[in-house]
């Protein structure tokens, strides 16, 4: 299967396109889901719904550049401090080591003998202090690349439910199926992202296209009953 050997060397980064692309087509296809409710026009919905692709997507990315460059930063500021600690209080950190293998259950000679093993490396002993101690570990993630997939991922698969508003409106076409064919077109997506989701996860395929759909509708149907009963009342359409 061609999929799964292209899935395996961007897995990486496949979280972030999977969640970029969970909240790009849940998002968009609520929009259009409310305004299909509202009943307003084609046009409206393709505003609306290319506004909130742009302007969603833009945000997402940019959180997540901010969130993993600032776990890199705390990563960073960390390792110095620890790096600093092993030099000018080795004895603190090496109790601080054994310490930490003492809960693990090592004791007695095997306990010093693993603590000798770690100490007589440097780069052993901090890499061990930042795993053990901070619960802490390096991120070979490029924040711009995570965002730079996030933005893709929102934007490619968030336009999946206004594809068929955009092909009729620009071939002139006036069809009274098009959230129909939305509906038809997202939930393919949700499956979609849903296999992708339970790969990054390695749980059941199954269940995991399942879920997605599943969630994917609830968002749609409560968009598209806020927007039927909106219209209601103020008479916007």
């Amino acid at each position: 299967m061609i999929l799964l050997p292209m899935l395996q060397r961007l897995k990486p980064y496949l979280p972030e396109f999977v969640y970029g692309g969970i909240d790009g087509s849940i998002t968009t296809f609520a929009v259009v889901a409310g305004a299909s409710g509202a009943d307003l026009s084609a046009g409206i919905v393709i505003i609306l719904g290319l506004a909130n692709l742009i302007a969603d997507g833009f945000s997402m990315s940019v959180g997540n550049y901010l969130s993993t460059r600032s776990e890199q930063d705390s990563y960073h500021k960390h390792l110095k401090q620890e790096q600093w600690e092993i030099e000018h209080q080795p004895a603190e950190e090496i109790e601080e080591i054994r310490q930490i293998y003492r809960q693990k259950g090592f004791e007695g000679e095997l306990l010093e003998q693993v603590v000798t093993v770690i100490t007589a490396d440097r780069e052993r002993w901090i890499d061990t202090m930042m795993k053990e101690e901070l619960e802490m570990m390096p991120s070979n993630k490029a924040p711009f690349s995570t965002a730079l997939m996030t933005f893709v991922a929102f934007l490619t698969v968030g336009l999946i439910p206004l594809l068929i508003y955009l092909v009729n409106y620009f071939s002139g076409v006036d069809s009274e199926n098009e959230f129909f064919i939305s509906s038809i077109l997202t939930s393919l997506a949700f499956v979609l992202i849903g296999f992708l989701t339970s790969y990054v996860n390695e749980v059941n395929r199954l269940k995991g296209m399942l879920e997605t759909l599943a969630l994917g509708g609830v968002a749609a149907a409560l968009a598209y009953y806020v927007g039927f009963f909106l219209e209601k009342m103020v008479g916007v359409g």
